[in-house]
């Protein structure tokens, strides 16, 4: 069993749900808009620093940290998780590639094949914009996996396996073959009827850094997904009639 760390506590981080706790990792599900650790102005407005005070249960001197294992996206939802010693993040980053994560996406259009894996070389140029080419040099390799799970409107809500884990990759995969993810500024479009990111990580499956024991979480899905997936995105707005003096 893991080693635990005793009973839950009532208080939940800003905008962060405690999923799993125990000696070695915390698991939480991160809320959209939150990043995943920032430096200057953005160091205190994140999931680490969050974390950090939890921890540290308000005592600035306390010895306890919090360690980055992997990130979300500042507008991308769900199942984060985060090393409590520097062994236990060693160990996880040296086995991540056998962890399994699997996201939910609303993108614009519909998949076809509706079922497929997306690879290409992705490379980040100087403005921290990620993009494809056809130039393995200097590209990594990278595979998603994805499969429509339901079509509504002109919009369908897929369930993505990242087989492997770059920065932005199911974003720029998936703005690549023309399915944008909704609310993509960055790689698509703004949406005006989606305020958010429409990426959300829904399960997560690793191997626990003490005890190698399979552990799985899964984070809840969002009301935006639910309410985007009961109705179809509103008709854009008809251009206007030239008037007739």
């Amino acid at each position: 069993m893991a080693r635990k760390s005793g009973s839950r506590r009532k208080h939940q981080p800003l905008g962060l749900e405690i999923l799993h706790e125990d000696r070695d990792i915390i698991v939480v599900n991160k809320a959209a808009g939150l990043l995943t650790i920032g430096t200057g102005r953005d160091a205190g407005r994140t999931a680490h620093a969050a974390l950090t005070d939890y921890v540290k249960k308000g005592n600035p001197k306390s010895f306890e940290q919090i360690y980055i294992v992997h990130r979300l996206d500042r507008d991308t939802s769900g199942v984060l998780v985060f090393a409590r010693s520097e062994e236990a993040k060693m160990t996880l980053q040296e086995n991540w590639r056998d962890a399994e994560k699997t996201y939910l996406a609303f993108v614009e259009g519909h998949p076809d094949p509706p079922e497929d894996t997306i690879s290409s070389f992705l490379v980040e140029n100087s403005a921290m914009r990620v993009y494809s080419t056809n130039d393995p040099k200097i590209g990594r390799l990278s595979h998603t996996h994805y499969k429509v799970l339901k079509t509504v409107g002109t919009r369908a809500l897929l369930e993505i396996r990242l087989i492997t884990g770059r920065k932005n990759q199911i974003r720029v995969h998936l703005a690549d073959k023309g399915w944008p993810i909704v609310g993509d500024a960055k790689y698509g479009r703004k949406i005006r009827d989606n305020k958010r990111l429409a990426l959300h990580s829904h399960t997560l499956s690793f191997a626990h850094p003490y005890n190698g024991k399979r552990l799985s979480f899964t984070a809840t899905i969002p009301d935006t997904f639910h309410r985007m997936a009961a109705a179809p995105p509103p008709e854009p707005p008809k251009p206007k009639k030239p008037r007739r003096d």
